[in-house]
C-alpha cells in the first residue's frame, strides 16, 4: 500500500504557510519545508521563515538545519526530506511538503534518480580550469547553450552542479533536464494530493509588494549585514536568494536602499510568474484559487479537507 503524502505549494506570498499549519492540525500532519533558503540559519526575514510562535505546535522539518556556506541542492533536499518522511510515518503522522521550489517537490514525489555515472569524469578538470580562467558565468552560459532548462534551474554560482550538468551532456550525449523529465514520467510511489494555491495576478503582486515592505520594516538590511559580518560571502549560493543578493549589494554600497527594494519586488514578481509556469505544467495537481473563496482561509481549508476525504488521504473522522 502506498504511503500518503500531501503537498501544499503555489507562488510566493500566496499564503501557503498559514494554510499548511491549519491543515496539519486537522490531519495529524507535520510539515517539511521545500524551500532553498529557509533551510539556512540566520536567513529568517528574507525567506519569510515561519516563527516559532506561528507554528501552532506543528513540527516543521528542514528549517534552520544548515549554515549559509553549506551546500544544499535538489539531491540533498530529496535525501533529507525522505529521512524526515520516514520518521513522520513511523510516528503515525502524514508528511505535508510545503514550499514553492517545484523541482524539489518533484524530486520526492516521483523519487527521481539523479544520475551519477561513477566515472572519473574526464571533463571535470577541464571545466574547473575554464571556470577559474573565465568565471562562473562563462561556464553557466555554456550550459545554457546546450541545456537551457537546467541552466534556468541552477544558479551560476553553484559551479559544482553546473559542471555536473555539462559533464552529463558530454558523457552521455543527453541533457540532464531530459533525464530528469523522463524520471518525472515515473509513477509516484505515494498516494498523494498536490495542492497548488493561486490567486489573481494583481492581488498576488499587491501582496508581494506588501511583503517586501514588511521585510524592510522588520530589518532585512540588518539581517543581511549580520550574515556578511559573520564572514559569509555574498557569492555563496545561499546568498543568491531573492532579497539577499539585492540587499547584500546595498549593504556593500553598490546600490541604494531604494534600488534594492525596487529590485527585490521586481525579482519576486518574476519569480512568482516562473513558479506558476512550473506548477501549471505539472500533472495531477489540484489548483485552488483562493479568490474564489473570498480569501476566507477557513473556506479554503474546508475545500482542501473535502478533497483529501474524497481521495481517501484522510477519513472523515480525522
Amino acid at each position: 500500500m502506498k504511503k500518503k503524502l500531501i503537498i501544499v505549494t503555489g507562488p510566493t506570498a500566496v499564503g501557503k504557510t498559514e494554510l499548511a499549519i491549519d491543515l496539519a492540525n486537522k490531519v495529524n500532519g507535520e510539515i517539511i519545508s521545500a524551500d532553498s533558503i529557509q533551510v539556512y540559519r540566520y536567513m529568517n526575514i528574507g525567506s519569510a521563515k515561519v516563527l516559532p510562535s506561528e507554528t501552532k505546535g506543528i513540527k516543521h522539518h528542514l528549517i534552520d538545519v544548515l549554515n549559509p556556506d553549506e551546500e544544499f541542492n535538489v539531491h540533498t533536499f530529496q535525501q533529507m526530506a525522505k529521512e524526515c518522511m520516514d520518521d513522520i510515518y513511523k510516528r503515525g503522522k502524514i508528511p505535508i511538503i510545503v514550499g514553492g521550489t517545484g523541482f524539489y517537490i518533484q524530486s520526492v514525489l516521483y523519487d527521481i534518480k539523479f544520475d551519477e555515472t561513477g566515472n572519473e569524469h574526464e571533463y571535470r578538470k577541464e571545466f574547473e580550469e575554464l571556470a577559474a580562467q573565465k568565471g562562473n558565468q562563462y561556464i553557466h552560459n555554456m550550459l545554457r547553450s546546450i541545456d537551457p532548462v537546467s541552466a534556468d534551474n541552477i544558479h551560476y554560482n553553484n559551479l559544482k552542479r553546473v559542471i555536473r550538468a555539462l559533464e552529463y551532456f558530454y558523457e552521455t550525449g543527453k541533457r540532464m533536464s531530459e533525464h530528469n523529465e523522463q524520471q518525472h514520467e515515473n509513477e509516484s510511489p505515494y498516494d498523494f494530493v498536490y495542492f497548488v494555491l493561486n490567486d489573481d495576478r494583481d492581488a498576488l503582486y499587491f501582496r508581494i509588494n506588501n511583503r517586501v515592505d514588511n521585510m524592510i520594516k522588520e530589518g532585512l538590511y540588518d539581517e543581511v549585514k549580520g550574515i556578511l559580518d559573520l564572514g559569509y560571502s555574498e557569492d555563496l549560493t545561499s546568498m543568491q536568494g531573492i532579497g539577499y543578493k539585492e540587499m547584500a549589494q546595498c549593504v556593500n554600497g553598490n546600490i541604494s536602499l531604494e534600488d534594492a527594494i525596487y529590485q527585490i519586488k521586481l525579482n519576486t514578481r518574476h519569480f512568482a510568474k516562473r513558479q506558476l509556469t512550473w506548477f501549471r505544467r505539472e500533472r495531477d495537481v489540484t489548483m485552488i484559487n483562493i479568490n474564489e473563496f473570498a480569501y476566507n482561509r477557513q473556506k479554503v481549508l474546508d475545500e482542501m479537507l473535502m478533497i483529501l476525504e474524497k481521495r481517501n488521504i484522510i477519513r472523515k473522522e480525522d
